[in-house]
């Protein structure tokens, strides 16, 4: 086996192999090396033993993923890939290969392990895709079904749309094509940057995988090969935002236990069996959980009480996802995006890809432009896509063939995907405001000659457009304001709406925001909404009501339930509370980086100060009302130059390496904070090589 590591600047891994096979396996073994404490706390998410070792707190998705069975649906997928594509099965068995053969040495490295007593296991070929499965189980946002029966039953029917919008709960993105006419080269420009939970390692990774078949950078996902939503082949390059499709469903199940110790759901036929198990979550400092894990022919039952007793009944809610369903995650895509060459490479790549649904940018050196969604979405009753719906009900069955993938052309010299409504309309239910879309496209209309320094200038506008509806309220409360108000009022007026981290009036903004939410939230319109959410903790942030007001806003102040007399009073009542109080610091005083870590950060205050807001195009997103602290945020920023891959830049939060202590583990936070990208280096003579195996 032939594999070399080199290194660019900031401690990227180029890899070169001699086949395929090899580079999957350098791939594991170099992240491995590089993420051995992030994969093995991954590889316990996708199984379910988080708790085991991190404590109680992690119960909670423990219980979720036995009872959703992602591991099994795992080792489903990987079956069927072995049985109609053995050669990409093989291939992702190279890859966990490569993981077991590094995670020694990496081990070693990260401090982690030596902390928590842990010893690191042994990924099994489906772990890649059991990875895949929990990083995106919670993508399309299943849980805002049962949020919108809640407002159906404490609101109305009428208002079940209400709170319509993509919230920190959620993954979005920006992306967007500049066409060779649009550009200083003559060449295509795809840039942007996936919002995703900031973790610390992040969850994407940057390299470069080279064979004598292709030559392909980009960012990977640690813990699964290739690269899936991300890259740039030299010719051809690629990039994804999340389509905002529903493709996941929930059903009312009845179930009742039968005299064997088994249970029967109720379908559309009548009583069926259903399968059952009991499986044991472990826990750090507390008692073991005896879970039992019960699917019916819809799919497993992931919250209720179950059938009680001997021969009891009871209720629960069947998550129906397209994996479990055909045994497929679209895994076949990997190797052949690796090899593409054209964007009809990458197009006919793309018809196998399953989940999550995306929608994609590609353009290639020949002109070629591709603006497509990809991925598998069940034709059903609309009102799957909307509420739980009953098992018992055959009109909410899946079709034998998912909805048709819609594309779209690329006119005008450029095209913008940024979750709002567009290409995917007809695949989804909320969408994201058309903020960020409209000011990406926007600044894109005002040059005939990009380059890849200014498109990454675009990663870092900070206009606030969801303001207004706000600002329009404050500029009605005139009359019978204390001065200190007025004066509140009088800065907001003449703001500039630019979300900049060292604005005082950014900050001024967001503390009478966090007022109005506050305000709105306790009116007694919502009195109905205000009780705790029947359904477990790990749903919560698709369910509490002051969290949907503050992503809501800008509707709320425009229609809703609250009466529009109301509604100035409270801004009013905003106004004089931030005049009475202490003048607000600058927006980045509050509104600091939050990342999730599998073990607490002892020195939590460390992290810095954002720029942007969730609706600006540097999204950067926080819960008004209850924290400015961001939580959501470019998880990468990329330029691709179809012109000339080095004249590009790409960036992650933090670094390279996962491990504490080395130098490239957050060597690019201060290019990240301020909006820099770091070069794309391919020329292998101004890389160090590492070693050679």
């Amino acid at each position: 086996m032939s594999i070399e590591v080199y290194r660019d600047a900031y401690g990227v891994p180029h890899l070169r192999a001699g086949n395929p096979r090899e580079l999957a396996f350098a791939q594991g073994r170099v992240t491995a090396r590089d993420r051995a404490w992030q994969l093995e706390v991954e590889r316990h998410r996708a199984r379910g033993t988080t708790a085991a070792f991190l404590g109680p707190d992690e119960t909670g998705w423990d219980v979720f993923v036995r009872r959703a069975r992602l591991a099994d649906t795992a080792r489903r997928c990987l079956a069927r890939l072995t049985e109609t594509d053995p050669a990409t099965a093989d291939w992702v068995r190279a890859y966990a290969d490569g993981v077991n053969d590094g995670l020694p040495e990496g081990a070693r490295r990260a401090p982690e392990f030596a902390a928590t007593g842990l010893v690191p296991g042994r990924w099994e070929a489906w772990t890649p895709l059991a990875v895949w499965l929990s990083t995106h189980i919670l993508f399309a946002g299943f849980p805002t079904k049962l949020w919108r029966e809640r407002v159906a039953a404490g609101l109305g029917e009428e208002w079940t749309e209400l709170f319509a919008a993509d919230g920190p709960a959620t993954a979005g993105s920006n992306g967007w094509l500049v066409t060779g006419e649009r550009t200083a080269s003559g060449a295509a420009l795809v840039a942007g940057d996936p919002h995703r939970f900031i973790e610390a390692p992040g969850v994407y990774q940057q390299i470069r995988l080279a064979c004598p078949e292709y030559d392909v950078l980009g960012l990977a996902v640690p813990g699964v090969p290739g690269l899936a939503h991300f890259g740039h082949a030299g010719p051809v390059a690629w990039a994804i935002t999340n389509a905002m499709a529903d493709y996941q469903d929930l059903y009312r199940e009845r179930l009742r236990r039968t005299g064997d110790g088994g249970v029967e759901a109720y379908g559309p036929d009548g009583w069926e069996p259903a399968a059952v198990h009991t499986e044991t979550v472990e826990v750090s400092g507390g008692d073991p959980v005896a879970v039992e894990v019960v699917e019916t022919r819809r799919g497993p039952v992931i919250t209720g009480d179950g059938p009680a007793g001997v021969e009891g009944e009871g209720e629960g809610l069947a998550l129906r996802y397209v994996p479990r369903v055909t045994g497929r995650l679209g895994f076949e895509a990997l190797p052949r995006l690796l090899a593409a060459r054209t964007v009809a490479d990458v197009d006919a790549a793309l018809d196998d890809w399953v989940e999550p649904v995306n929608v994609v940018l590609a353009a290639d050196t020949a002109g070629g432009l591709l603006h497509r969604v990809a991925g598998h979405v069940p034709v059903r009753d609309r009102a799957n896509a909307l509420r739980p719906v009953p098992a018992w009900d055959a009109r909410h069955a899946w079709g034998p063939k998912p909805a048709p993938t819609p594309r779209a052309e690329v006119t005008g010299g450029h095209a913008v995907m940024a979750n709002a409504r567009g290409i995917a309309a007809p695949l989804g239910v909320e969408f994201a405001p058309p903020h960020r879309a409209d000011r990406i496209a926007a600044l894109l209309d005002a040059s005939d000659a990009w380059t890849p320094g200014a498109t990454a200038a675009v990663h870092r506008d900070t206009d606030n457009r969801s303001a207004a509806p706000l600002l329009a309220a404050v500029a009605r409360a005139a009359d019978g304001l204390s001065p200190a108000a007025s004066a509140v009022r009088d800065r907001l007026l003449a703001w500039d709406r630019r979300m900049d981290a060292d604005s005082a009036d950014a900050g001024l903004y967001a503390a009478v925001r966090g007022a109005v939410v506050r305000l709105l939230t306790a009116h007694d319109a919502f009195a109905a909404l205000r009780g705790p959410a029947p359904y477990p903790a790990l749903f919560h942030p698709w369910l509490l009501l002051l969290p949907r007001v503050g992503l809501a806003l800008e509707t709320l102040l425009t229609g809703g339930p609250v009466p529009a007399g109301d509604v100035d009073r409270i801004v009013r009542e905003a106004l004089e509370e931030t005049g009475a109080g202490a003048p607000p610091p600058a927006w980045g005083t509050t509104h600091r980086l939050a990342p999730w870590q599998a073990l607490p950060d002892p020195d939590d205050a460390r992290w810095p100060g954002l720029g942007g807001d969730h609706d600006c195009v540097l999204s950067t997103s926080s819960v008004p009302g209850f924290t400015d602290r961001s939580a959501r945020a470019s998880a990468a920023r990329y330029v691709w130059d179809l012109a000339d891959r080095e004249r590009g830049g790409w960036a992650v939060p933090f670094g390279a390496s996962g491990v504490a202590g080395d130098p490239h583990h957050e060597d690019q936070l201060p290019l990240w904070l301020r909006g820099d990208l770091a070069p794309v280096t391919t020329d292998w003579h101004r890389l160090t090589k590492e070693q050679q195996a």
